[in-house]
């Protein structure tokens, strides 16, 4: 067995009490709640009160104040379960971080508290209609008026959407300056004119609330905007990473499941006489998975150990997130082909899996625009030497 070097026995034993919490609190009710689109509002005051949630954000502010490997096990270890409904990662480790890194002191000390009880779930409002993950493109406008900001648009696939209380925003507060003119605003979930659409029907993640929302003439204090006008492209380009990296991690633990459960079923089950896992073409494709999940794992661990000591750049994420979502994408149909018709069944956890894995290669930025990144990055490098 591959041996990890990142987590000490504090990290250990965090993670024991991620599994108890899971087994107590989400294994008997997960399907429940992919049945009602959302999980319960009680699942985040109980994430709270034994500190699941915000573990980076510092105890000044109601956090654990740990450092991001407390993030990274949470993730994992729902991830390992297969339990896709709670947007636990969004609210802690990317909506948080914005409040904490520009918000005003009278933002994190009203907001940040609250996230860390559960109390107060977030969301962030960056995808469109029109402009996903290009977000420089966005239409909503937050226009200033006096003491507010006016606040006209839409936005889609929003997690955390139906029962989020806050969005943390992005609206362009200039529409004629581009990116430049892109700004982070918090909005509260009761303000006048901020509507909640449906929540979205999807193919996979379905117990995991994603929503329209829709902002008419939503007036907002200019207290309410996080960081400086104008510099909200930026914010999310420095934050970006952490998402893109807590996105390879949920698909670096997927395909090691994946193979555990693929292992069990083929060793079990038996055809003509013998079990699966005898027939060579069974062995050849666990062997390449097997070998292919150390590489990711390695170089994924390298990653994380590179962005808890501030040194992981936005191409590092981008390949990270890349590769992870396109070997867990191919993986899981291999798995899901080994486990033959019962493979399709929804009572399997290789089905959800197999459903969960193809959101991966489109949230935080599609596999292309990764290629975008790294290409264009590739190019400029070779160039400047």
């Amino acid at each position: 067995m591959f041996k990890r070097t990142l987590f000490d026995s504090d990290h250990e034993m965090f993670r024991d009490v991620v599994d108890r919490f899971i087994a107590d609190n989400v294994a008997p009710y997960h399907a429940q709640w992919e049945k009602d689109g959302q999980v319960s509002r009680a699942l985040w005051t109980k994430a709270g009160e034994v500190g699941l949630l915000c573990t980076t954000i510092p105890e000044q502010y109601g956090g654990v104040g740990v450092d991001f490997l407390y993030a990274t096990v949470v993730q994992e270890q729902f991830s390992y379960h297969n339990y896709s409904g709670p947007g636990f990662a969004v609210h802690s480790d990317i909506v948080a971080p914005y409040i904490l890194n520009y918000g005003s002191e009278a933002l994190k000390s009203e907001w940040l508290p609250r996230m860390a009880r559960g109390e107060a779930i977030g969301a962030i409002g960056m995808s469109e209609p029109s402009a996903g993950s290009d977000v420089k493109e966005i239409r909503t406008t937050a226009i200033r008026d006096g003491d507010d900001y006016v606040i006209n648009g839409q936005k889609v696939f929003i997690t955390n959407g139906q029962m989020c209380d806050f969005i943390v925003l992005a609206a362009k507060t200039d529409p004629a300056a581009g990116a430049k003119g892109v700004s982070l605003i918090l909005v509260e979930a009761d303000r006048e004119g901020f509507t909640k659409g449906r929540n979205l029907e999807k193919v996979g993640y379905k117990a995991q609330d994603t929503s329209e929302l829709f902002f008419h003439d939503v007036r907002v204090p200019v207290g309410n905007l996080i960081g400086e006008e104008g510099r909200g492209f930026a914010q999310l380009m420095d934050e970006l990473p952490q998402e893109r990296l807590l996105q390879a991690i949920r698909s670096t633990v997927s395909v090691e499941s994946a193979l555990e459960w693929t292992l069990d079923y083929t060793t079990e089950r038996k055809a003509f006489g013998r079990a699966v896992a005898d027939f060579q073409n069974t062995r050849f494709k666990l062997a390449e998975i097997r070998s292919r999940s150390v590489m990711l794992r390695v170089f994924l661990d390298r990653c994380i150990e590179m962005h808890v000591a501030g040194e992981l750049t936005a191409i590092d994420a981008a390949m990270a997130k890349m590769l992870a979502s396109e070997i867990q994408s191919e993986v899981l149909d291999t798995c899901l082909q080994l486990h033959g018709g019962y493979g399709y069944m929804w009572e399997y956890p290789i089905a959800r899996a197999w459903t969960d894995a193809r959101m991966m290669r489109i949230a935080g930025g599609t596999g292309e625009i990764m290629r975008e990144l790294i290409g264009r990055d590739l190019i400029k490098s070779h160039v400047s030497k």
